[in-house]
């Protein structure tokens, strides 16, 4: 295999990323070490930190910092891969946007450690946190809006210079996600800069509850496509490269992305089934907008098998399965992503029960929600960002992945898998007894709210047991990529590590597929029935407002 080398200045922007999100990765990993102890009462706080303080850290820093700053690390690195180098306008402003990102991190988390921001990862009003952890978190998100839109620049250079040539998938599918989070968070920047500043700061009486709720899952729920489609990056392009496959379809990864675009933004009624203030009718279409979203993802599971049955047969396999035991099973590059995959199993079966009317009104607020989010963003996105890692490091950083790491990447892989079982497993359980979620305060002093919690899995201590399992295998993890990154042996230029990019299909991919205009305004249509018409009588309709209230 030929090594593919990227120049200097994308190697420091993705390194950069990367730092910056590990660094978030370990901190958020303690703090939900912390939280089953303190829910086991095994840890007493000391009196300047206390539960929730730890839960908005590891919220934020995990589901927002950790997964944000990887991915651009991983889009500059593979946009440079595929495209070509950055001009340097391009560089310029992807630092701009990291600065301002890091910026707002900063200032968030200042916040939180402070006792002023434990408003939790949903920052939900009545509850008012310090005006300047909105201010930090609309940094945050300009300055990923700026990286957003250097890296598409930079795809619109390279489509001005091969104009009527299929762009590379990898380049396509990362314009792709950049579209949704664009959209996506224009839901966000209105409630924090209308709203919550305005509010946190005095300048305006009261808040509109409902509204910001509203604006609030407009963007929550895309989050978690902006953090899966980087994933599926991985498993439709890089994957295929690493068993020594092909990109099973092209139109089909394009045209799954493009649904994803459609379909995961007009949705976030879902998570607001037990809202009194939204008319049923809405609720309704969104809940249905919701399962189309189930279609892509089916699309993207044949996808992946079709490539490995298809390679496994090719090396040989027999027989219905006998293609299975042909795969690469000792690469942890491709066992961490497949085992992601099979807990992404799970994880979207309990999607499908969260977004039903029904269904959702036996979980909602309980533990089964946190158990459901740790196998769906927890599990398949976190581990196949982890098998990213172990082969990214090394190409940023021009060394060897060795054998010796790859069997503690192994072993922090299973590791982690086993940790996520126990814990997870007792969340869902937990939950369908009716353990609230939100709260440190669990057992209600009551003999039947106890008994939920004397189960061999229903039990503080198995969710103990395994989030101990899950910061061991962080902190091997964190390890691995400081080895990486500055110790492991320099690599000649045959043997250095690539960055594997799987070859597309010969069949020609439709040219509508790669026409932005038109799924773009599609995308607003649909945004514009779903939710115009509720927001607008929300607005009309709106109460005086709400005070600000700290419960802790």
């Amino acid at each position: 295999m030929t090594a593919v080398s990227i120049p200097n200045p994308e190697r420091k922007l993705a390194l950069t990323n990367l730092g910056i999100a590990y660094t978030a990765f370990i901190i958020g990993t303690l703090c939900g070490l912390m939280q089953v102890f303190i829910r086991n009462d095994a840890l007493q706080l000391p009196a300047w930190l206390d539960y929730y303080q730890i839960l908005t850290a590891h919220g934020v820093l995990l589901a927002l910092i950790f997964t944000t700053f990887f991915i651009f690390g991983f889009f500059q690195s593979g946009m440079s891969r595929t495209l070509g180098a950055f001009g340097p306008k391009v560089v310029f402003w992807n630092w701009v946007g990291l600065i301002i990102t890091t910026t707002g991190t900063v200032m968030t988390t200042v916040m939180i450690v402070s006792g002023e921001a434990s408003v939790l990862y949903t920052f939900y009003a009545p509850m008012m946190a310090n005006g300047f952890f909105y201010v930090g978190l609309a940094l945050f998100v300009v300055g990923t809006w700026v990286q957003s839109f250097a890296l598409a620049g930079h795809y619109l250079v390279w489509r001005k210079a091969n104009k009527g040539e299929k762009s590379p998938l990898f380049a396509y599918m990362t314009v792709a996600t950049i579209i949704l989070w664009i959209i996506a968070c224009l839901g966000v920047v209105a409630t924090v800069l209308f709203q919550f500043i305005p509010w946190a700061f005095g300048w305006k009486e009261g808040i509109n509850v409902e509204l910001s709720r509203s604006l609030f899952w407009y963007f929550g729920h895309p989050l978690v496509y902006f953090w899966l489609l980087p994933a599926y990056i991985g498993w439709y392009v890089i994957v295929p490269k690493i068993i020594g496959g092909k990109v099973f379809s092209d139109s089909l990864a394009r045209l799954s992305f493009i649904l994803f675009i459609l379909f995961s933004i007009p949705v976030g009624f879902h998570h607001q089934l037990t809202e009194p203030g939204i008319a049923s009718f809405w609720k309704f279409l969104q809940t249905v907008l919701t399962f189309m979203v189930i279609v892509p993802s089916l699309m993207t599971a044949f996808s992946m098998f079709a490539v490995f049955e298809t390679r496994g047969r090719e090396l040989g396999g027999k027989g219905l399965f006998g293609w299975f035991r042909k795969l690469p099973w000792k690469d942890v590059r491709f066992t961490s992503i497949f085992i992601a995959m099979l807990f992404f199993i799970p994880g979207g079966a309990g999607g499908i029960i969260n977004a039903s009317f029904q269904m959702n009104e036996v979980i909602h607020n309980t533990l089964w929600v946190v158990g459901h989010f740790h196998i769906t963003v927890g599990t398949p996105v976190a581990m196949t960002f982890f098998g990213i890692t172990f082969w990214l490091i090394p190409f940023l950083t021009k060394r060897v992945f060795t054998k010796a790491l790859q069997r503690l990447a192994l072993i922090q892989i299973i590791t982690w898998s086993i940790g996520m079982v126990l814990m997870s497993t007792a969340q869902h359980v937990l939950g369908l007894f009716g353990a609230p979620r939100r709260t440190a305060y669990t057992g209600y002093q009551h003999e039947d709210a106890l008994a939920w919690f004397e189960g061999i899995i229903s039990n503080h201590v198995t969710m103990a047991v395994g989030g101990s399992i899950l910061f061991l295998s962080a902190s091997l993890l964190i390890f691995i990529v400081v080895q990486l990154a500055w110790f492991a042996p320099m690599a000649e230029s045959a043997t250095q590590e690539t960055f594997p990019i799987a070859e597309s299909d010969a069949r020609e991919t439709p040219g509508i597929l790669e026409n932005w205009t038109v799924w773009i305004g599609v995308a607003l249509v649909l945004i514009a029935v779903a939710y115009t018409i509720p927001v607008a009588d929300m607005i009309q309709h709106a109460p005086p407002g709400s005070d600000g209230f700290r419960t802790w």
